[in-house]
């Protein structure tokens, strides 16, 4: 009987498959064992910074990449692994190191380098820096999460999404950098995979994105911005994504458009994972494998809040009635359609069980609550957002209510203006209890200048009886959290079209304590 050779995934056969897959599985650990050579620069290789993320209670991955030529396909590197020298120490003049060590910048990895440090002091401040032959990198500053057991008076973190290059400068970031800030999280549609089109304030390299080298040159683009660069540099952050990561609108293995090959499809997400991975400081348990990659994690901030970090874009089944904006029935009501997955949907239930922190934080993509926004008695809701999942949707918040989560919070982005919504337990029911609350941040600068009148918006705040608030400027959300109560300033900026614009906060919402809804400050 014949070998049968026809089992195919991803387009290639399983044996390949497989083996490919035992190849990149190695190369996490790789980089921390092989020997790199020492490399001599003729320019500048830190051209794209450091940064640090994933804190925990001893540590954080410490970031960088090797690239002299960031804008060219291999970054000015050669085919071969560099030896990258490490410190971190309680003081920027390096008087005290605490910890040092070598990684080895790999090919394989577009010479990025990810280094998870461990044996630090709880709640601390350290200052991390790379050395490359003689080249030295900017000096970075990270801070490490508290003991699990312990209660922080306070925890400050700013959170935002949708930085589309083209559509202007990130003028948040400055002002960002000039609040005392434990930790930035980002929501994701950290670049856009769109071809660069002229007339725009800035304008991206090349044609729509696709392979590798397309992806790292895009996030090269984007790390060159001195202002995301200067973020990244002062605090760790905490990143998950949303779709233009990798293609607009994607559920799982669908692509929005028609007559894309599932090869093709697959391909590309894979490329782009891997460019996701190569520039965000994440730990080795987040390497991706071949077009799948495992981003959903926790994250606590000992007994005062627990980050439960989501994915909503991986493991979603495809978005029901054709997507857009569609009124409420059919496929949304899908017993088997899913937002999370259900590997994922268990991890987050039994993360929330075993939370003993006073704030439960979802750091999530889309809009949680139900935003009708059609007129009249022609309801319409969008199909991308969890309405579009009501199923799901609707479990989950049945278990914040039976299972008594403490004050759950969800952070969401994607949708490019600011919401303060209640979560109700039943959205039909004015009476129904509310069980979270929904703190929607607007984009970085993706809509432009923003601050305008949006009929629909207007007439969607005013009939959905959850929303708090609204607002259309662009801009970030800071939370200061303590064991009482959470406060969130949403900052915001008159322009993004130039750069050097002023900041001012547009609304103050606090959440207290075992009291789900947000209330003007």
């Amino acid at each position: 009987m014949p070998t049968r050779t026809t089992e195919r995934r991803y387009g290639i056969q399983r044996r390949e498959f497989l083996g490919y897959l035992a190849a990149v599985s190695a190369i996490p650990n790789l980089a921390q064992q092989a020997e790199g050579r020492p490399m001599s620069f003729n320019d500048n290789p830190f051209t794209l910074g450091v940064a640090s993320g994933d804190p925990e209670s001893d540590g954080a991955v410490l970031w960088t990449r090797l690239a002299p030529a960031p804008l060219e396909p291999g970054g000015g590197m050669p085919n071969e692994a560099v030896k990258v020298r490490w410190e971190v120490s309680t003081d920027d003049a390096f008087a005290n190191v605490v910890q040092s060590g070598t990684a080895t910048a790999l090919p394989q990895l577009g010479h990025s380098v990810h280094v998870e440090v461990s044996g630090l002091h709880p709640h601390h401040w350290y200052f991390f820096r790379f050395h490359a032959g003689s080249e030295t990198s900017p000096v970075g500053r990270t801070r490490t999460a508290p003991a699990q057991d312990a209660m922080p008076d306070r925890l400050k973190f700013a959170f935002t999404s949708c930085q589309h290059y083209e559509s202007g400068y990130f003028n948040g970031y400055p002002h960002m950098c000039q609040e005392d800030l434990d930790l930035v999280v980002h929501l994701g549609d950290y670049i856009y995979e769109y071809a660069g089109i002229d007339n725009r304030p800035r304008k991206h390299l090349g044609k729509e994105i696709e392979s590798l080298d397309d992806y790292r040159i895009r996030y090269s683009q984007y790390r060159l911005d001195e202002t995301l660069q200067e973020t990244h540099r002062l605090f760790p952050w905490l990143v998950t994504w949303d779709d233009h990561e990798f293609d607009n609108n994607y559920a799982d293995l669908v692509s929005e458009e028609d007559g894309i090959s599932p090869e093709a499809f697959l391909v590309r997400r894979m490329n782009a994972y891997q460019a996701y991975y190569e520039f965000m400081p994440l730990r080795r348990r987040s390497f991706p494998q071949g077009p799948d990659m495992k981003l959903y994690r926790g994250c606590q901030y000992g007994q005062l809040a627990n980050f439960h970090v989501l994915d909503t874009r991986q493991y979603r089944t495809d978005q029901p009635n054709g997507d857009h904006q569609k009124p409420m029935t059919g496929k949304v009501f899908d017993p088997q359609a899913t937002m999370l997955g259900a590997e994922q949907e268990k991890w987050l239930m039994s993360s929330l069980l075993k939370s003993d922190s006073t704030w439960n934080v979802l750091a999530q993509q889309v809009m949680m609550a139900p935003l009708n926004r059609g007129e009249g008695d022609d309801k319409r809701y969008s199909m991308d957002q969890w309405p579009g999942y009501e199923v799901s949707r609707r479990r989950l918040l049945k278990f914040f209510h039976e299972r008594r989560v403490p004050n759950p919070v969800v952070l969401t982005g994607d949708i490019h203006l600011n919401w303060v919504n209640d979560l109700q337990l039943d959205f039909t029911d004015p009476e129904s209890p509310l069980v979270g609350t929904e703190l929607v941040g607007t984009a970085m600068t993706s809509g432009g200048n923003g601050g305008n009148v949006i009929p629909e918006y207007e007439r969607a705040a005013s009939q959905n009886d959850f929303v708090r608030w609204y607002n259309s400027n662009r801009g970030y959300v800071s939370c200061e959290l303590t064991p009482e109560s959470w406060t969130s300033y949403f900052r915001v900026t008159p322009y993004v079209d130039r750069p050097g614009a002023p900041i001012q906060t547009k609304g103050t919402f606090v959440i207290e304590d075992g009291l789900p809804g947000a209330k003007k400050a």
